[in-house]
């Protein structure tokens, strides 16, 4: 979650009783209103929410080439001159476009087109737009999939599709790569200001072991978790950090929160198409 310390507890509240409201709405909405809702619903925050730090924040070059250096770490150990990396909402595809430059092929996924007029995409670089359900890619034709700080705002009844999605572009043998902000340190979203609970835009956050039964469900039964920025490619590591969570689970939630902010910054996953 993004500083809030130059807005005032009251502007604060407004954004979390804003963002509660709308994402209510969300949550009771069928699939059908979805494919509408995802294209209004953050631009009615942000007419409502004017001093939303998405609004407010402005990033230097040197801070959107450290963001994009801290994903492509995550990404680096996959990278290959022959590969297809397709990236589930790029935003900007400032990433992708740096990945462009190792990889054969890299196609963004988005609900809309934020890429900036000023700058140009490699001619490597596809940006598909689609309604969040229905995919036009061909089955495994991707080697990697990746996305940053996203599976959290998708709806718990999109979870599923989501990474049916993924699995069926992916060849057999290819990861989907992923961060996600940890439970036991959350809420990640404005709720945590106000409550212990998730509230507004963010519906779900997971343990890696909650994260690793689901992607079991979907054709993912070998997974990597990141440890020192790098993946640990061993069932020891993936054990050490299942008991972790097992011995952090009954605590209080303040405590437990405050005890795995350095244990578990977030789920950082590869997770291995079968």
């Amino acid at each position: 979650m993004a500083s809030e310390s130059s807005r005032t507890l009251d502007r604060l509240r407004h954004h979390y009783e804003v963002e509660r409201e709308l994402a209510a709405r969300l949550r009771k909405s069928t699939k059908e209103e979805r494919t509408t809702l995802f294209a209004t619903l953050y631009g009615e925050l942000f007419d409502r929410v004017p001093d939303h730090p998405r609004l407010t924040r402005r990033d230097t070059p040197e801070d959107s080439k450290r963001k994009v250096a801290s994903q492509m770490r995550l990404l680096a150990p996959f990278l290959k001159p022959d590969s297809v990396l397709l990236e589930f909402a790029p935003g900007d595809c400032r990433l992708a476009a740096a990945a462009a430059a190792k990889v054969k092929k890299v196609i963004g996924v988005d609900i809309s087109d934020q890429r900036s007029a000023t700058e140009e995409s490699p001619p490597n670089l596809e940006l598909v737009v689609y309604d969040g359900y229905s995919l036009d890619v061909a089955p495994q034709s991707v080697d990697i999939c990746f996305s940053y700080q996203f599976l959290e705002h998708l709806h718990p009844d999109d979870i599923s599709p989501h990474f049916q999605i993924a699995r069926r572009v992916l060849k057999p043998g290819g990861v989907y790569v992923y961060d996600t902000p940890h439970r036991y340190t959350g809420p990640h979203d404005i709720s945590a200001y106000f409550t212990d609970k998730l509230e507004c835009f963010h519906f779900q956050e997971w343990t890696h072991r909650e994260m690793r039964k689901l992607l079991k469900k979907h054709g993912f039964s070998t997974t990597w978790v990141f440890r020192f920025g790098k993946p640990q490619r061993s069932a020891f590591v993936n054990a050490l950090v299942d008991t972790a969570e097992l011995l952090m689970s009954p605590l209080p939630h303040k405590l437990r929160r405050k005890l795995c902010q350095r244990l578990f910054p977030s789920v950082g996953l590869v997770a291995v198409a079968d």
